[in-house]
């Protein structure tokens, strides 16, 4: 039916068009951008994950950082000290030269001279081994603390809170991945195990509660992966197949959170309380409380040690102040070879500590290079744009858009076809 009050077709039309260039909008904000998700509007989920990975990346750079300049003041203390180095080969080869018993006292000490000027260049060296105010082989700067991950894991994120269940006794066998958590033949454990099929393992943590049902047929390791799956990685189950103990660990301190584990027969803990040894080894009427044990994990930090190289210090080289060769008899050369000898193995065990732990470094510095790549390679995936694809849909969306313009034109003018009735 026509009419002059509406013209659906024009309706229909215009709307086609408006999605047109709204489409046709998006494709140009991906290409001016080259994101598909470039703003949380476009995709809230993949938006949030890719803030949190840029954020990562952007505390691995941080972290290489610091890396790289501690890393230089180590390479500046093994290149002072290599130099060092060398000063004791030529020192030593000095002091045999002395020991010759042609040489005369006044000869002697023309070697004693060279000796000495020799022996004062190393204290300049080694004052001058500084880089950013550091300087790891003159005494002022004992330890350097360098974070080597973005993670705060190690002793430095406090205690972690585990909790074990009771053990199965020896005279039973011990229970395999595969066996059934409730079992009537389980029968050692019937005078304490009143767990019931359908029951609730309840795991609290802080102010969360994560639980975990446990059906007649639920094995050890369905128990185990419905742990981690519930706590979404928060708490950690864990089972021992020699003992035949079951662990549970959370990944918070016990002082900051706590962490407790509970029988139901109710998610919510509402129900009737259980007892299960195997699970948890308490009292039905008490949760398992756990205990602190130290995070065994890797620390975020490492500790890089420095050295005393100086003469007449605390170090390596401390005998070598006021070592001389002259004198009318060998007795000071042969005296300064077996010191020379004993500061030559001190220092060269110190410089291979150092060039240790600058190799460490570098190891972790290439390692976090990788890591920033590999990232930054997943963020792309997550957000950045198909430029082909985008370009071919532009085009697409061009004619689409002529054409809707055109359609809405045609659509316009239909209402015009009743003037002809009345002609």
């Amino acid at each position: 039916m026509l009419s002059v009050n509406n013209n659906y077709g024009a309706a229909i039309a215009l709307q086609s068009l408006n999605q047109t260039n709204n489409d046709l909008n998006e494709v140009q904000n991906r290409i001016s951008t080259g994101l598909k998700v470039s703003s949380a509007k476009d995709n809230g989920a993949v938006f949030a994950i890719a803030q949190g990975q840029r954020a990562r990346v952007s505390a691995l750079a941080s972290v290489k950082d610091g890396i790289s300049r501690v890393g230089n003041v180590v390479d500046a203390a093994l290149s002072a000290g290599s130099s060092v180095s060398d000063l004791l080969v030529q020192l030593k080869s000095q002091a045999v030269a002395a020991q010759s018993a042609d040489l005369s006292q006044a000869q002697r000490d023309a070697y004693d001279g060279d000796f000495q000027q020799t022996l004062n260049k190393i204290n300049t060296i080694v004052s001058t081994a500084t880089f950013n105010g550091a300087n790891l082989i003159d005494n002022t700067t004992s330890t350097l603390r360098v974070l080597q991950s973005d993670l705060d894991t190690g002793t430095g994120a406090g205690n972690v809170a585990t909790v074990s269940g009771a053990a199965k006794p020896a005279t039973s066998t011990t229970p395999s991945r595969s066996d059934l958590v409730i079992n009537a033949s389980e029968s050692w454990d019937a005078t304490n195990n009143t767990l019931v099929a359908n029951d609730y393992v309840v795991f609290t943590q802080g102010s969360n509660k994560y639980a975990v049902q446990v059906t007649a047929t639920t094995t050890i390791q369905q128990f185990i992966d419905g742990v981690n799956s519930a706590s979404g990685g928060r708490i950690t189950a864990s089972y021992n197949d020699s003992t035949g103990v079951l662990s549970y660990q959370a990944n918070a301190a016990i002082a900051t959170a706590g962490f407790t584990v509970d029988v139901n027969s109710a998610a919510d803990l509402s129900g009737t309380a259980r007892q299960s040894n195997f699970i948890n080894g308490v009292a039905a009427t008490t949760a398992a409380t756990a205990t602190d044990q130290a995070d065994a994990r890797p620390s975020s930090t490492a500790i890089i040690v420095g050295y005393d190289f100086r003469v007449g210090g605390t170090g390596a080289l401390n005998a070598l102040q006021g070592l001389s060769i002259g004198g009318s008899t060998t007795t000071n050369a042969t005296n300064a070879v077996s010191v020379l000898d004993t500061a030559i193995n001190s220092l060269n065990s110190n410089l291979a500590t150092l060039g240790s732990q600058s190799k460490a470094l570098s190891i972790q510095n290439d390692f976090l290079t990788k890591l920033s790549d590999t990232i930054e390679s997943g963020l792309s995936n997550l957000v950045d744009a198909d430029l082909a694809k985008e370009s071919a849909r532009l085009q697409s969306l061009q004619v689409k858009q002529q054409l809707g313009a055109q359609a809405l034109s045609i659509a316009n003018q239909s209402p015009q076809i009743l003037l002809s009735f009345f002609r």
